[in-house]
Order: structure tokens, then sequence, then C-alpha cells
């Protein structure tokens, strides 16, 4: 059942170097994140597959350490649009028009003429936090698909950004990591969190009914 595997999964501390998650369950993974909605179906962040032994050493080093970076398998990086530009917001028309057909392009052009007026005087900071949380929804999407999957992943924001960015050359790609996770199975015997129970808050504090 879906909903056990998400009472199973936790953010894993401790990855094993040992085991090796296939491609085929990390490529279920990435496709739910890509799957994943987005605002005006912009889907405006890149993500970054990392499996290189070497890259995934200089990641952790900007991530405090964290050793679930370089014990698992893979680190998947979110890394969002720095702005909206007229160019991206037009070649989402375009990937538009090459699936469903040119018929689609007329309508399609005064949603997202619109959509530029709107988004293009704003700031770039602006614009690049819109984006960020449109991967955040896609991060969401990849935790439960992990989840279906049973493999591990460490969601972390505990990094330096602006290591990241030069690590992967993000800035010159027009982007900038956000979030990252690392992807793996647990290393059961030394990880502390494994054994405990988790610890949600219940439906009557979290959820506020307005009838």
């Amino acid at each position: 059942m879906f909903y056990e595997k998400l009472e199973w999964r936790y953010a894993t501390k401790a990855m094993d170097a040992t085991r090796t998650v296939p491609g085929e369950k990390i490529e279920r993974i990435i496709e739910a994140a890509r799957k994943a909605p987005t605002s005006s179906g912009l889907q405006p962040f890149q993500m970054l597959l990392v499996t290189n032994p070497d890259v995934r050493a200089k990641l952790s080093a900007a991530a405090f350490g964290q050793k679930q970076i370089t014990d698992g398998t893979a680190v998947l990086v979110f890394a969002a649009w720095d702005n909206y530009t007229e160019a991206r917001i037009d070649g989402v028309v375009d990937l538009h028009a090459s699936i469903r057909g040119e018929q689609v392009r007329e309508g399609l052009n005064g949603y997202y003429t619109g959509l530029k007026n709107l988004y293009l005087p704003r700031s770039e900071q602006t614009n690049f936090e819109h984006a960020a949380r449109q991967a955040y929804i896609a991060m969401g999407f990849a935790l439960m698909a992990a989840a279906q999957e049973e493999v591990d992943v460490t969601p972390m924001e505990g990094f330096n950004p602006a290591e990241f960015d030069e690590i992967l050359g993000l800035k010159e790609q027009g982007l900038k990591s956000v979030v990252t996770l690392a992807i793996g199975y647990r290393d059961t015997a030394n990880d502390w969190l494994a054994p405990m129970k988790k610890v949600r808050r219940s439906r009557d504090q979290i959820v506020t009914e307005v009838k």
C-alpha cells in the first residue's frame, strides 16, 4: 500500500555504501518529478543527476560533509531558473505546439502573453523564488516515488548553494540550486534515526476545518 510506504520512508541519515540503487528505479523517481504539476506548466527548473564519485565528493564538502551524498548511489539536484524571460516562456509555447499540434499556438499565445506581462516586470529575485517553489513541488513527487520504490532518499537544504552552483556550472545555464536528494539504501545499523518512531502533529493539530 502506498500509505504504508509513506510510513516506511524517512529522511535517511546514513546510506549503505555497499548497495546500489538500480538505474530503472532512479529513472522512475525522476519521471515522477518530471510529471509533477507546476504553475502554468512552466517547469522552471532543471534536475541534475550526479553519479560521478569525484563530483559527489565535492558536493558533500559543500554540504557540510553530509555522507549520504557520497555513500548513496546518486544525488538529484533541483536547480531553479534564475529568472523568467520571454525566450523561456516562448519555449513552453513551442513545446505545447510540438506535442499537441500547431493549432493550439494561437490560444496559448494569448495566455502566455498575459503571463509575460505579469512575470517579466517583476524582480529577478521574485521570479527565482517562484521558480524554486515549483522545484519543491517536483521534489515532493520524487519523495513519494522513492517511497513507492522502497528507495531511501535524504532531502537536503543544508548546503552552500553558491558552491553547488560553481561545482555544477549552473550560473552559465541560468540556474540556481535550491534543494537536493541523496538517493541510496539506508544503513540501518549506523543510522540513529532508523529505529525511531515517525513524529508528526496529529490531524487535529495540523488541520483546521472551515465549514
